[in-house]
């Protein structure tokens, strides 16, 4: 067990409260005025884990907070501090923990994949009567939308995204995504996938430390922001410069964002599995 002296985890939680505050604190008050953000919101209303959870600092399994007393749920006392029962933990979300484990695994040890350059996006908008967000003007003309998926192709492999396609776009898409093959289809290279990271990371919290929930949001709202930039959607007004992948120079663009978020991914994704595959002697 690692021990954490007060002055050390008391400081840890204050710097994870701050920084958690600058992603909380706009959402929270544009939600009071009654307004959206298709970036900056999206994490909060997709994924569906309360700001106040994500405000919430945990040190993870096998760590006492010496001097801590009755510090919440899921925490048992010791003489020496406060620490996670993590054993009971286990029982209760073993199977849980299993899957997750067993999907990021897997998903790591696939080749990336970087030809796809954020088309999924437009099949959510491929001749659709509505679209998701109504709020904002699209870049392009529904007959060049569906031009563009039609000489591209889709290439999506995350059911998540495939899910919200219109009918007329899922029979162009290479795959057919389902649930059940969500293992065996993921890959390390796709931005869905990567943002995800931020709700195995929470799914598996307390049980991972609060810093390492906070670095997969960080890293889900800079894939958000480019999803949306290589989106048929005019975000210019918010300050997000198009990534026009219906040229050669913006799927370019977007296949080196991609491999960069394909990198931090992959360092989240192994922090995410290390954690994982330390639990069992945390909970001895």
């Amino acid at each position: 067990m690692e021990v954490l002296e007060p002055e050390v985890w008391r400081a840890r939680a204050e710097a994870h409260r701050r920084r958690v505050e600058a992603w909380t604190a706009p959402h929270l008050e544009r939600r009071l005025r009654g307004e959206t953000h298709p970036v900056e919101d999206f994490l909060f209303s997709y994924y569906g884990h309360r700001p106040a959870r994500l405000r919430q600092w945990h040190p993870g399994a096998g760590v006492v907070l010496a001097g801590a007393r009755d510090f919440g749920r899921g925490y048992v006392d010791t003489p020496e501090g406060a620490t996670l029962d993590t054993a009971a933990l286990l029982d209760r979300r073993g199977a849980t923990v299993e899957w997750i484990a067993r999907l990021l695994s897997a998903t790591a040890a696939r080749p990336a994949h970087f030809g796809c350059f954020g088309l999924h996006e437009w099949a959510m908008v491929y001749r659709a009567a509505e679209v998701r967000h109504g709020a904002w003007p699209l870049r392009l003309g529904g007959e060049e939308i569906a031009r563009v998926v039609e000489e591209r192709g889709v290439r999506c492999s995350h059911f998540d995204a495939f899910r919200f396609f219109t009918p007329e776009a899922r029979p162009l898409n290479v795959l057919q995504p389902t649930r059940e093959r969500q293992r065996e289809l993921e890959q390390p290279g796709c931005l869905h996938a990567n943002m995800d990271l931020y709700k195995w990371a929470y799914k598996l919290s307390p049980l991972v430390s609060g810093e390492l929930v906070a670095d997969c949001f960080a890293l889900a709202r800079d894939i958000r922001a480019v999803d949306m930039r290589a989106s048929p959607y005019d975000l210019s007004p918010l300050g997000y410069r198009p990534i026009r992948i219906e040229t050669p120079e913006g799927r370019a663009e977007y296949a080196a964002e991609q491999r960069g978020f394909a990198e931090r991914a992959r360092l989240q994704r192994r922090r995410l599995l290390d954690a994982c595959e330390r639990l069992p002697a945390a909970s001895g």
